[in-house]
This record gives C-alpha cells, sequence and structure tokens, in this order.
C-alpha cells in the first residue's frame, strides 16, 4: 500500500510542482501586498487563505476537468451552500469551501484527497516556518491580530501627554487616538502572545512617562 502511495506521488509529481509553486505564489502576493500598506492582509485567516484557495481550487478544477457530469453535480451542490450565521472570517469560508471539495474528489478518486490533504499541510507548515523566521530573524510578527478571528488576545492600553515613537512604530499596534482637548494620547496594543506586550510594557515604563497603564491577559 505505502509503495502504491509513494509510485502514485512520483507518476504525479507534475501536481506536486503546481502545489509547491501556488504555496509559493501565495506568499510572495501575500508579503507584496503587505509592502503596498494592505494591512488587512496580515491576519492569520486573510493569509492562510491566500494560501489554501488556489490549491483547493487547483484540485476541484482538475477533479471535474471533462466530466460533463461531474461538473454540473458540483454546481448543485454548491449551489444549496447557504450560510444561515455571519461567516466569521475568510478562513472559515476557505474549510467549508474545502470540505464540499474532499466530498466531490472522494467521488472521482481518493488519490485527489491525498492530494487536497498534503497539498493543506503543505501551506500549514509553510506559514508556520515563516512565521518562526520572521519572528525570530526579523524581530517582526508575521501575522497582524484581529479580534474578529475569535483569537484570545491579550491587549495593553497607554495614556501619556507625549507621542512614543517606539510607539507609534510598533506592529502591535491597533489604535491611537489624540485628544486634544484633554492632552493626551491613547495607545491600544493587542497581540496573541502576552510576553510581547510585556516586554512592551516594560520598556515603556523604563523610557517614558504615563498616566496610566493596563496590561490585560
Amino acid at each position: 500500500m505505502i509503495e502504491l502511495f509513494i509510485t502514485q506521488m512520483f507518476a504525479h509529481s507534475d501536481k506536486l510542482i503546481a502545489i509547491s509553486l501556488l504555496i509559493f505564489l501565495g506568499l510572495v502576493l501575500r508579503i507584496t501586498l503587505q509592502i503596498f500598506g494592505q494591512t488587512w492582509i496580515r491576519t492569520k485567516a486573510h493569509t492562510a487563505t491566500l494560501l489554501l484557495l488556489p490549491i483547493i481550487t487547483y484540485v476541484i478544477t482538475n477533479v471535474i476537468s471533462g466530466n460533463i457530469a461531474l461538473s454540473l453535480g458540483m454546481v448543485g451542490a454548491l449551489s444549496i451552500v447557504r450560510f444561515r450565521n455571519p461567516v466569521r472570517s475568510p478562513l472559515e469560508l476557505s474549510v467549508y469551501f474545502g470540505a464540499i471539495t474532499m466530498g466531490i474528489a472522494a467521488s472521482v478518486s481518493l488519490l485527489w484527497i491525498m492530494f487536497l490533504v498534503i497539498a493543506i499541510f503543505m501551506a500549514i507548515i509553510s506559514l508556520i516556518i515563516v512565521n518562526k523566521v520572521s519572528n525570530n530573524l526579523l524581530s517582526v510578527p508575521f501575522f497582524h491580530a484581529s479580534f474578529s478571528e475569535g483569537n484570545s488576545l491579550s491587549t495593553l492600553s497607554i495614556t501619556t501627554q507625549e507621542n512614543i515613537d517606539s510607539l507609534d512604530e510598533n506592529p502591535l499596534l491597533q489604535s491611537k487616538v489624540v485628544s486634544n482637548a484633554e492632552g493626551k494620547v491613547f495607545y491600544y496594543l493587542s497581540s496573541i502572545d502576552f510576553e510581547l506586550l510585556r516586554r512592551a510594557q516594560k520598556e515603556i515604563l523604563l523610557n517614558h512617562d504615563v498616566q496610566a497603564i493596563e496590561l490585560r491577559r
């Protein structure tokens, strides 16, 4: 069984190359969008979606190509999908689409399910590796935290009478409010990593005078 699987993998090496290329191009597109100031792409959901959707689309297109009956069946299957509750993130939508794709692929060949699962794992591992490299070598989080994704975030609230340049450039900064009437500046940072916020709190307390600072976990 294992030998048959390995043989099939080598026989379809072109598909593995295509999937690897899709993952690479998805990462390139993500980084390019971030460079051009599109901060929304930094959320984990949007980044994962950018990698998963091309793979899912590639698999489902190969599955139904040359089969008119299956193509019509796929249209019918997708047309009955209705979200009665709001979709919380693009990643959730990709998961649903991926589940539908697995069901359709199973009706054609179990090999396509294997390719889909392997490709998704490749995409996830790529995200983990890139995130580790970004955090450890560049000291910049690859993902931008988002409350809309349902993450359990730690927060750091700072009230001061002056602008703090290090906070203005901090990638964890979620919002900055300047109140001219009160003569105060309010900074709000958030992150999944509590230690990052704790280090930011210590740095601010050591180098700046603040009126109020609150760290919540």
